[in-house]
């Protein structure tokens, strides 16, 4: 009998996520020579930062000491009593090491998240723009996205009415970002209270992705579950960006349930994390190192990183046909191309034109929402100043040389 051809599902095939997707076409470049200047990933260790030295010899100590077995797929116990100590310390959030799941990055509790939440049809209210795996995996699980408008001459921050009118019988959970990748907003108390108070009105829950915490440079950040009086928030962070552990895979959510309404949501998460058996076993106890050790790393991040935001701010605005807010957390800058529409079809097209002709990879905005996104591109600030000043150079070129 001839061998069938093996057809994948339709599900998977529709998955798309524009941050490494566009690294294809600069790979072909690569092959043929041409060095390229990467400012579509998020990763700060791609670039002059590195893993604080306490973290890594925990990491090292612990696999020497033969602590490389399974642990309990909910995560280590002292690594979730240290997660609910950090929440408590930095974001006011009053939980309990058994209301908290470490997972392989935020990657996986958005996964958890959403296949223990939806049904096919159910619907999720995200921002628009969002993180691109919000998105997929939504739509992987047979759901539907729906993105809500954030105002970009306010910062990016949350069109409240346009939250409201969005909401269905068939909408089970609001997502926020903050401070929000890809735009760099840091949404103030008002307009975390205000996401909340419809999110009441309705009788909805509310996941809160905080991976940008203490990456901040101007005003303060307030956790959402810090806020909520009693609507229910699932809160995701990890150990990525503010413990510059990309590499690592270690993140976590948690469950702030005053009302116990989350009990048999947080149930399923469970049952999803025991058919992955375990997040890593030494990465965990380094990140109890991360949480309770040394603390300097981050200012001195910050402060590295609020002077390339800085740059990159007044070097794009500088540029015709280029236009930006000024991001106040994260290490993304989100800015608008006027011309999209007309030089250029689609932002998509942009990029890719602007990496073929100056070999330096951005990432289209209609790949973070294709309805709040588009006309725009996600860059990172991560690079040294010179590089930059180059990647920013070569942009200021190509746009002269289009707009004639």
């Amino acid at each position: 009998m001839p061998v069938r051809r093996v057809r994948p599902s339709r599900k998977a095939l529709g998955i798309e996520y524009a941050i490494r997707d566009v690294v294809v076409p600069a790979r072909e470049l690569e092959k043929k020579g041409f060095k390229i200047l990467y400012l579509n990933i998020g990763d700060p260790l791609k670039f002059d930062f590195d893993t604080p030295e306490h973290i890594k010899e925990a990491f090292y100590k612990a696999t020497k000491e033969g602590k490389n077995w399974y642990s309990p797929s909910e995560g280590l116990p002292e690594l979730r009593e240290a997660v609910a100590e950090k929440e408590k310390t930095y974001n006011n959030v009053d939980i309990t090491p058994e209301d908290v799941m470490i997972t392989a990055g935020v990657s996986e509790a958005i996964s958890f998240l959403m296949g223990a939440l939806l049904e096919p049809g159910d619907e999720v209210l995200v921002p628009g723009p969002t993180y691109p795996p919000y998105i997929s995996y939504v739509s992987f699980y047979g759901a539907v996205p729906v993105p809500y408008r954030t105002v970009e001459e306010e910062g990016w921050r949350p069109d409240i009415d346009d939250l409201r009118s969005k909401i269905t019988e068939k909408t089970k959970l609001i997502v926020l970002i903050n401070p929000n990748n890809p735009c760099g907003a840091l949404y103030d108390e008002k307009a975390v209270r205000s996401v909340l108070d419809i999110a009441g009105e309705y009788g909805l829950p509310v996941a809160s992705d905080e991976i940008y915490d203490r990456i901040v440079y101007e005003g303060d950040f307030r956790s959402t579950a810090s806020l909520s009086k009693d609507v229910p928030v699932i809160g995701l962070n990890g150990f990525s960006k503010v413990y510059l552990m990309t590499g690592w895979r270690l993140g976590y959510l948690y469950f702030w349930d005053p009302e116990g309404v989350l009990e048999e949501l947080r149930e399923a998460v469970v049952k999803l994390a025991r058919i992955r058996i375990c997040p890593n076993t030494p990465v965990q106890l380094a990140g109890v190192a991360a949480l309770r050790g040394p603390q300097d790393h981050v200012k001195e991040m910050v402060d590295k990183l609020r002077e390339r935001r800085d740059l990159a701010y007044k070097r794009l605005n500088e540029i015709e046909g280029i236009s930006t807010v000024k991001p106040e957390g994260a290490f993304y800058i989100f800015p608008r191309v006027e011309s999209i529409g007309s030089i250029w079809r689609s932002d998509k097209e942009f990029v890719l034109e602007f990496l073929k002709e100056e070999k330096v990879l951005l990432v289209h905005g209609s790949g973070f929402c294709p309805t709040y996104g588009r006309g725009h591109f996600r860059a990172v600030f991560l690079p040294p100043p010179e590089v930059l000043e180059e990647a920013l150079g070569r942009l200021e070129k190509f746009m002269s040389s289009k707009l004639g």
